[in-house]
């Protein structure tokens, strides 16, 4: 029974060591406060100040936060706060890396005003038009990005006038912070958010707001009022929310029931409380099939070109007959990439080339071509064949020649001599002449 009873205690204490240990699991950010400085009028853009901060977390308002990890020297104890964050988005393990590691997550906090929203789908939030009491306090915003982009994190934090504690009251997650998907596949891209039940501003009503944004492109993709439970009649085709997971526990995924060529980008997905908004980033890429044209001559490619046309030539034939010195130029395009970026490759089998490569360039709207210059190499020994020009001119220095031998020998013939020595003297002065061609 006596050694029961001390199992039992042992096991207590380990249960307690081990919620101890969970509870003091979220970490101690370090960030930059970020905050404008007094405009100076005249129209200019007020310059920004930048200080560093700390920021200790911990999931339990009436818990201690992690106060073993002492703020270093650089930061003023102004800039230290406690952190209540209910939901636990702060406690992700990529935002907590080990003592000593040189990669920190990214963080940035900068004070935040409450306001209402202009947008239809998100006004009917504050039809009232009266500001409440709650809003009288101290609002902060905080975006962080964890480490490898294993997760993205957005905060509306609340903190009484004057004090140093902040309570998380809106928060927007990702971990899908960079996708990529391929050419006709569905995509999920993944958001989800959480509001503070005990605020006032949580049970009025929330909106969701998915943009995408590529190259200073920009487009609304879909907008839905949680309060009316209605979209906005922008929404893009093919692309929706899991509506009864996004009552239930905030799960404000954007699904692309099929992936296209336009859809690589930037999407932001946003969310509002009112008064309140917070947002964060995802990327997309969408990536095609390896596309290959094969040539008698060369293998023109193209990575991650759906639906594209290779051009120039137009159907296989071998390369025209090319002589050292003589430049050829092949060149091969393609279309219907854009907006995606473009990757064109030649192969060459066989033969060897000196090659000169011209780059990619676009041109009349989302074409690009990858255009070479090729010079065939000049074998080390052994004869290479003659120019056309060389051709030319010793076709010539033939019929000199031949003209010559025949003026000779008229001119012997002429003079009487016998046919030996006629012979003789033509021999004699034909190699002469071939001799001087030579040394020339």
């Amino acid at each position: 029974m006596t050694n029961f009873s001390t199992i039992y205690k042992l096991s207590l204490v380990a249960v307690f060591c081990f919620i101890k240990a969970c509870s003091s699991s979220c970490p101690v950010l370090e960030c930059w406060f970020v905050q404008e400085k007094a405009g100076r009028g005249g129209g200019l853009t007020a310059a920004t100040s930048q200080e560093k901060s700390l920021l200790r977390v911990r999931t339990d308002a009436h818990g201690h936060a992690d106060e073993s990890q002492k703020a270093p020297s650089d930061i003023n104890p102004d800039r230290v706060y406690v952190v209540t964050d209910p939901a636990g988005t702060l406690c992700h393990r990529s935002l907590n890396p080990p003592r000593g590691s040189v990669k920190k997550p990214q963080c940035e906090i900068n004070p935040f005003l409450p306001q209402p929203s202009s947008l239809k789908w998100v006004a009917p939030l504050t039809d009232s038009a009266l500001s409440p009491i709650y809003l009288q306090a101290d609002w902060f915003s905080t975006a962080i990005q964890g480490l490898d982009q294993q997760v993205a994190v957005a905060n509306i934090m609340r903190a009484p006038t004057g004090t140093k504690e902040h309570n998380v009251i809106l928060s927007v997650t990702s971990k899908t912070v960079s996708v990529q998907s391929r050419l006709g596949e569905p995509v999920l891209l993944d958001c989800g958010f959480w509001a503070d039940p005990s605020s006032p501003l949580s049970g009025s009503g929330f909106a969701v707001e998915w943009r995408y944004q590529f190259r200073g492109d920009g487009r609304l993709v879909l907008a839905y009022d949680g309060k009316a439970d209605r979209l906005a009649d922008t929404q893009e085709e093919g692309a929706t929310l899991d509506f009864e997971a996004l009552h239930k526990n905030g799960n404000a995924s954007l699904i692309l029931q099929e992936a296209k060529v336009r859809h690589s980008g930037m999407y932001i997905c946003t969310v509002y409380l009112p008064y309140l908004v917070a947002q964060v980033a995802v990327e997309l890429e969408i990536v095609g099939r390896l596309l290959s044209l094969t040539f008698s001559y060369c293998l023109c490619s193209s990575l991650h070109l759906p639906r594209t046309s290779i051009l120039s030539p137009s159907t296989p034939s071998p390369l025209p007959l090319a002589v050292p010195g003589q430049t050829l130029t092949i060149q091969c395009e393609a279309s219907g990439f854009a907006p995606l970026s473009l990757d064109l490759t030649w192969e060459f089998k066989g033969a060897r080339w000196e090659v000169q490569v011209s780059g990619i360039r676009q041109r009349n709207g989302p074409q690009a071509g990858l255009g070479w210059n090729l010079q065939p190499e000049r074998p080390a020994g052994g004869f290479s064949a003659p120019s056309i020009e060389d051709s030319m001119a010793m076709v010539g220095v033939a019929l000199v020649l031949y003209g010559l031998i025949k003026f000779v020998s008229w001119t012997f013939a002429s003079s009487g001599s016998d046919e030996a020595d006629k012979q003789d003297k033509v021999m004699l002065l034909f190699q002469t002449l071939i001799h001087k061609m030579k040394n020339s």
